[in-house]
């Protein structure tokens, strides 16, 4: 599971048939490498917010499509997160 932040969102007109009805969002990891890339999201993320991604076939079953050509998942919205004893909001 990884803490990335959404920054985009992904329009496609035509894409393989198992992404049909999936909101596509472009995320980019809160660490070193800063890796952006693409996730579908099943819990209603908007652009800026803080998400919780996975990927693999971990992404597949919380989209309940094991057939699916994606292979992340925005599977949670962060409302607030603690790391060294420091809390930090949204």
């Amino acid at each position: 599971m990884n803490i990335c932040q959404v920054v985009g969102h992904v329009w496609a007109t035509k894409k393989e048939e198992s992404l049909a009805g999936l909101k596509l969002m472009v995320v980019k990891e809160l660490d070193a490498r800063e890796r952006t890339f693409v996730a579908a999201d099943v819990v209603g993320a908007g652009i800026g917010e803080r998400v919780l991604v996975v990927s693999g076939s971990t992404a597949r079953r919380a989209l309940g499509r094991d057939n699916t050509s994606a292979d992340c998942a925005i599977v949670g919205i962060i409302d607030s997160l603690e790391v060294d004893r420091e809390k930090t909001q949204q």
